[in-house]
């Protein structure tokens, strides 16, 4: 199921939010405008689509609009809520944790804030792991340090032994900061607190460095880790540049979708192959990667840039075994070892010189605090999410959708990765600015 599934058979989908009950008591938020349970943010911007919608008399695809409620479900008063960050670190994680704190305290009066120690760990009493008073003086400087403050993990832990902890904590609004694998497990949470019919709300907020979740534009981190690399590209092309036949190659974060190493490339404009999981690609042959590198030394450049996605190429790897993290992902195959050894191995055996400067950043940019808008972000989401847990909202994570905030139901969110439309507009715009195609064809015209 995709966004565009959606949009094609809007019909066949159900875009609405659970509550844990509905809310009754008068939001303690003054001088804000309320957004009301019928505003919604439409999935597509095509006034032609719409119009037929219309016409039908078929309700636009849409998700349902982001923001404080009037009337709310948890009394602040006696609201306990808990933080928990898992997966990956990423930049954001801790002005994410800030944002709740702050708009839990000053906006509706919750005084009694627990951050979950190392993921879903934190909610199993077998790893011993106390939960870590939160306040705004606790909080106050986090956001200037990279990673969490309160530690992740990866892996799932038995959803009904976290929601006996729940309980036992007397928590009534979760909110669980990661990617999808993340996210399955709030769905769960979310599912056994449904069939205990507690009044606990499960709030999902969209941490993947790599931007991929579905039905959601935009996730915190992105826009730091592009600038991280942007970084090391530029370094990859100054070595590059200072050794004749120089390749730099850098390898980017992107599991299964190539968004950084594309946004990357675009930005720096000093890349001439962007290579992703979405775009297959060969090494041998006359349209392959070798002949490609050869075709922009031929035609009298002295060196080249590689981003490649950790994702990309994994198609050229025969006979390896399946192997997959503590949290359901496959672990992909080094695709820039694999590169470096493979294109040296071929300049050898044709008797050409090429020097190669390998980057692998991953760690780097991972580790990082958010800069800039990213930082703005993570604290509009984190708003996004507190309003959405104390009007009673559940199973859902708070997300951005043409340009507005949204909440996306997580069955929808996790159902199917955001990927590069290898005809869309954006790999249009790095096909573009690389040129590759040019060398992948041999017709090497390329100046930088």
């Amino acid at each position: 199921m995709t966004q565009d599934d959606i949009i094609k058979n809007p019909l066949d989908y159900d875009l609405s939010i659970e509550t844990v009950g509905k809310g009754t008591l008068k939001s303690p938020m003054n001088g804000v405008p309320f957004v009301s349970e019928n505003d919604k943010v439409s999935l597509t911007t095509d006034i032609k689509l719409i119009s037929e919608y219309l016409a039908k008399g078929i309700e636009v695809p849409s998700l349902e609009a982001a923001g404080p409620r009037q009337t709310i479900f948890h009394d602040p008063a006696w609201t306990r809520a808990g933080i928990v960050t898992c997966g990956g670190l990423c930049p954001g994680l801790n002005n994410v944790i800030k944002g709740l704190v702050q708009v839990l305290w000053f906006d509706y009066g919750v005084k009694n804030i627990f951050g979950i120690p190392y993921g879903y760990r934190g909610l199993n009493p077998n790893y011993g792991y106390s939960p870590i008073v939160l306040d705004p003086d606790v909080v106050d400087a986090i956001q200037e340090d990279g990673g969490t403050i309160l530690g992740s993990s990866r892996g799932m832990q038995d959803p009904a032994i976290m929601v006996d902890t729940l309980m036992r904590l007397n928590i009534n609004v979760l909110f669980c900061i990661g990617g999808d694998g993340t996210l399955r497990g709030a769905h769960a949470i979310a599912e056994e607190v449904k069939k205990r019919r507690q009044p606990i709300s499960v709030i999902g907020i969209p941490k993947t460095i790599d931007n991929d979740l579905n039905l959601i534009d935009r996730t915190f981190g992105f826009e730091t880790a592009v600038l991280s690399a942007t970084d090391v590209i530029t370094s990859a092309h100054i070595e590059a540049n200072g050794a004749y036949n120089g390749l730099g190659l850098v390898k980017l974060m992107g599991r299964d979708s190539g968004f950084i190493a594309a946004y990357a490339s675009l930005a720096t404009t000093v890349v001439n192959f962007c290579l992703v999981p979405e775009v297959p690609f060969e090494l041998e042959g006359e349209g392959g990667l070798f002949k490609a590198l050869e075709s922009r030394y031929a035609s009298g450049k002295t060196h080249a840039v590689i981003a490649v996605a950790e994702g990309a190429g994994q198609e050229l790897f025969k006979d390896q075994e399946e192997r997959r993290d503590a949290s359901g992902n496959i672990l992909k195959n080094d695709i820039g070892e694999f590169l470096t050894r493979k294109i040296k191995e071929h300049f050898d055996k044709v008797g050409r010189e090429i020097n190669i400067k390998y980057f692998d950043p991953s760690y780097t940019v991972r580790s990082i605090p958010a800069k800039g808008t990213d930082a703005i972000f993570c604290f509009q989401l984190a708003e996004c999410a507190v309003h959405a847990g104390m009007a009673g909202k559940t199973d859902m994570v708070v997300g951005s959708m043409n340009g507005a905030f949204s909440h996306v139901p997580i069955e929808y969110a996790v159902n199917e990765r955001k990927k590069i439309n290898p005809n869309g507009t954006l790999w249009h715009a790095v096909l573009g600015a690389t040129r590759q195609q040019d060398y992948f064809s041999g017709k090497g015209k390329r100046s930088k």
